[in-house]
């Protein structure tokens, strides 16, 4: 596409803030409805009448659609146009967050889940398309901290949204809230975005089903052992086994499928762009901090100090203040030129900081206070990764390049969570057995503080009633019990010692390894 061409999606004045706010809801609605759910599953599955196994794929069935989509998005945007697509997408997800809402079983509620992210999932990759094109090279800097303001705001949103709904409405309207937001959001886009038009529309016989058929098997079958693989004890369940050699097989194949194939639904070319193929490895990191640190947090407040997932969304409100303070700093700094490499290197250790002071204030009686300071930096850590990651991944492509692209980081950003969620489940729950059994080694059941400490308990009980026998076994469980909990404790501090000793690895590979490319200096003045 030429520089002309490009310069024509350019908007001005009120066409551009119309468009930028729709494409920004459209985003964090996507964003926002992969963690919204998570706090109402108890009460679907009482209302469906279903299991806590059968009620997770509500979760599993959207995070499958929208990694399904997110890398064919390009080439969707080619085939239909690209507001044509986006309109239907914004159609599709909204229409199923009204029969998600309407669901009578649970089939129907995880069929009508699937089908949403995989509107949901354009949602994300367009949104960050049509507004970098929206914009003129020297201000896509901050074009993207507009757009990070949704994808790093929209995950900690979800879960107090959705326990303040749940309070105080019913479950449904966690999904009804999308409604007249996507329908507004539809008219602005049939009225304002633009479709430009990068190459010829494949003919139906030339469309590369098989490549479709393969990502969907390889993408779909991955996403389904990370989110499912920690609940079936992974490579001991035959159904985990079975899709990782799906995954394998499926991406090795579609690899080799799209290389070959003359009219790709994946262009593996665009790759060749050293930014963009450093940005992908760090959007992975970046996802992989970005939801496991959003999943720890909460999981550690409302499994060891009792809090409520209305009260643990909360806790989250600062980074993400925080980080939307940053972002429009960070738009501005990069604007000026400053080296993208040396933001990423101090946005990770600042996510190392804030790794290491949570493991240092751990305890089963920590409060909301003491994590405020490593939350916000944290947040500050993210606007700091975000941005520079973003720009940098995009800054060298132009025309159809910058939706391939930002398809490529949007995947490896939500792989990257993907990820981080099951190791990060994982880890916590077999330390904590390694934890429990360190702990349990260490007491006496013939004497010590630990029976003293039971007998304690056992006098407080007899007091309250009970008799001998009962009054002992309670003082037992509830040591049991304390036990559990420290060794829960000790896990997490683990989870957080590791999640910062990777960000903390990851520095001087950023300095070393960007410094040799005199492309991550990310001056979009000067990008083409």
């Amino acid at each position: 596409m030429s520089l002309l061409e490009s310069d024509s999606l350019v908007e001005y004045g009120a066409r551009r803030v119309i468009i930028t706010i729709t494409v920004i809801f459209c985003a964090l609605l996507e964003v926002i409805d992969t963690t919204i759910v998570n706090v109402a599953l108890n009460e679907m599955g009482g209302n469906l009448g279903c299991t806590t196994a059968e009620v997770s794929w509500v979760i599993t069935a959207y995070a499958i659609g929208n990694v399904i989509v997110m890398p064919m998005t390009s080439w969707l945007s080619q085939q239909f146009g690209r507001r044509n697509y986006f309109a239907a997408s914004i159609i599709l997800f909204t229409i199923c967050s009204f029969l998600c809402g309407n669901a009578t079983s649970i089939n129907e509620l995880i069929l009508f889940r699937l089908l949403q992210g995989i509107g949901g999932g354009a949602l994300l990759v367009t949104s960050q398309t049509i507004i970098t094109e929206s914009f003129p090279l020297a201000e896509r800097g901050m074009a993207q901290a507009i757009y990070g303001l949704g994808v790093i705001v929209g995950p900690t949103l979800g879960p107090p949204l959705g326990g303040y709904i749940v309070d105080h409405y019913s479950w449904p309207y966690i999904f009804y809230i999308n409604i007249p937001i996507g329908i507004i959001a539809t008219i602005l886009t049939i009225q304002f975005v633009k479709s430009p038009k990068y190459a010829e529309k494949t003919a139906a016989k030339d469309i590369d089903w098989w490549g479709i058929i393969l990502l969907a098997i390889g993408i779909g079958s991955l996403q389904f052992v990370l989110e499912k693989g920690q609940e079936e004890d992974w490579f001991s369940s035959e159904s985990i086994v079975i899709c990782s050699v799906l995954a394998v097989f499926g991406f090795f194949f579609f690899i080799w499928r799209e290389s070959v194939y003359k009219n790709p639904i994946v262009s593996f070319k665009v790759l060749k762009n050293f930014n963009l193929r450093i940005g992908t490895i760090l959007s992975f990191v970046l996802g992989f901090g970005l939801f496991g640190s959003t999943f720890i947090v909460p999981l550690y407040t409302q499994s060891i100090l009792g809090w409520t997932a209305t009260q643990a969304g909360l806790l989250m409100v600062p980074a993400s203040l925080a980080t939307a303070f940053m972002m429009p700093i960070m738009g501005a700094t990069l604007k000026k030129g400053f080296p993208a490499q040396y933001l990423v290197a101090i946005g990770m250790f600042l996510f190392f900081t804030y790794s290491f002071w949570a493991f240092s204030i751990l305890s089963p009686h920590t409060s909301g206070d003491d994590f405020f300071w490593p939350l916000v930096t944290r947040g500050v850590g993210l606007a700091l990764l975000f941005m520079p990651i973003t720009n940098l991944s995009l800054s060298g492509l132009k025309g159809q390049e910058i939706g391939q692209g930002a398809a490529f980081t949007g995947l490896m950003r939500q792989l990257g969570g993907s990820f981080g969620i099951a190791i990060i489940n994982t880890f916590i729950v077999r330390k904590s057995v390694q934890h429990r059994s360190d702990v349990v080694s260490h007491l006496s059941v013939d004497g010590g503080s630990a029976m003293d400490r039971v007998h304690q308990m056992q006098q407080s009980f007899a007091v309250k009633g009970f008799s001998t026998e009962e009054a002992l076994a309670k003082g037992y469980k509830l040591m049991d019990l304390g036990i559990t909990k420290q060794a829960m404790v000790l896990s997490y501090m683990d989870a957080f010692l590791y999640l910062g000793i990777l960000f903390l690895v990851c520095v001087p590979f950023v300095l070393i390894l960007l410094r040799k490319n005199k492309g991550a200096n990310v001056d979009l003045s000067s990008a083409h």
